[in-house]
C-alpha cells in the first residue's frame, strides 16, 4: 500500500512540475520569442525593377495590457533590423480602448523605417473597440490605411500595386471597389486582416500575394492537435504559406496576443518576404 502511495504522490508531483514548467514558458517565454520568418516569394507579374524588393508584415500587435511600449518596441526594432522597403501591418492594432494606449502605438508606429511607406488595414478588433481613434493613431503614426485602396510604388516605368480591403468582420470590404481603382500593369498584393477570404479574392486573378492575420495561429497549440480555437473567418488559412488557385496567401501569426496572455508551440511572427521576378 505505501508502495503505491508514493507512486502516486510522485506521479502527481511530476505532473504539478511539468504543468508549472508548461504555463511559465507559455506566459513569460514564447510570447517574447519572435521568430523571424524569411521567405523567397516570385510573383509572376512581378517586373525586374522590383527584384528583390523587401516586405515585412506584422500584424494583431493588440497594444494594450499584454502589449506595453517595451515589448512594441522590441517588435520595431526586429522590423527595422530587416531594412525593409515596405511595411506591412494587416490589422487588429488594439484590442480595446484604443485612447487609453494611442501614445505607445503612435510613438511605435512613428519609429517604422521603410523606404517606402508604411500601409495597413484594420482588424476586427479595431472596429470594436473605435475605429475612429484607430484610424487617427494610425495617421499620426506615420501609416497609411488601405481602406479599399490601392497604393502604386514606381520604379522608371514599372509599378508595384499594394492593395487593402477594410475589415471582413465588420462588413466593411469592398472588393470591387478595389478591383476598379487597381491598374492593370505589375505585380499585386493584397491586404486584408481575416484570411479566409482567399477563397474569394483568388478569384478575381488579379492578386500575385495576399497578407493576412487574425487567426494568432492559434496561439496555443498541442502537438498532433495543432490550435484549440479560432475565430470566424479564420479557421481555414490559419498560419504560413498557401496555394489558393493562382494566387499565394500567407497568414501571419501576429506579434501580440489576446484572451490570456500566452503562447504554446506558436511563436509570435515578423515575416520578411524577398520578392522575385521570374527568370
Amino acid at each position: 500500500m505505501k508502495r503505491i502511495l508514493r507512486r502516486i504522490v510522485s506521479g502527481v508531483l511530476i505532473t504539478l512540475t511539468f504543468g508549472i514548467v508548461i504555463a511559465s514558458y507559455s506566459f513569460h517565454i514564447e510570447p517574447a520569442w519572435i521568430e523571424v520568418v524569411q521567405l523567397q516569394e516570385t510573383l509572376p507579374r512581378l517586373s525586374p525593377a522590383f527584384q528583390s524588393f523587401k516586405i515585412v508584415q506584422i500584424s494583431d500587435t493588440h497594444v494594450g495590457r499584454l502589449m506595453g511600449q517595451e515589448r512594441l518596441n522590441q517588435i520595431i526594432d526586429l522590423v527595422n533590423e530587416q531594412e525593409p522597403d515596405l511595411v506591412t501591418i494587416t490589422g487588429d492594432f488594439v484590442t480595446h480602448h484604443p485612447d487609453r494606449y494611442a501614445d505607445t502605438l503612435i510613438s511605435g508606429l512613428r519609429r517604422l523605417t521603410s523606404k517606402h511607406k508604411t500601409v495597413g488595414v484594420l482588424g476586427n478588433h479595431d472596429y470594436s473597440s473605435d475605429p475612429v481613434e484607430v484610424r487617427r493613431i494610425l495617421q499620426e503614426g506615420g501609416v497609411l490605411e488601405l481602406s479599399n485602396s490601392v497604393y502604386t510604388i514606381q520604379r522608371g516605368e514599372e509599378q508595384l500595386q499594394v492593395a487593402g480591403l477594410d475589415d471582413l468582420w465588420a462588413g466593411k470590404t469592398d472588393l470591387d471597389e478595389v478591383l476598379e481603382q487597381l491598374p492593370q500593369q505589375g505585380a499585386a498584393i493584397l491586404l486584408i486582416h481575416e484570411p479566409d477570404f482567399a477563397d474569394t479574392s483568388s478569384l478575381a486573378g488579379r492578386f500575385d500575394l495576399e497578407l493576412s492575420g487574425h487567426s494568432h495561429g492559434g496561439q496555443i497549440r498541442f502537438p498532433f492537435v495543432g490550435g484549440v480555437w479560432f475565430p470566424r473567418d479564420g479557421r481555414i488559412y490559419t498560419q504560413g504559406r498557401y496555394q489558393v488557385g493562382d494566387m499565394v496567401h500567407y497568414t501571419n501569426r501576429g506579434v501580440g496576443m489576446m484572451a490570456i496572455g500566452a503562447r504554446l508551440l506558436c511563436r509570435p511572427e515578423i515575416t520578411v518576404f524577398t520578392l522575385q521576378a521570374p527568370a
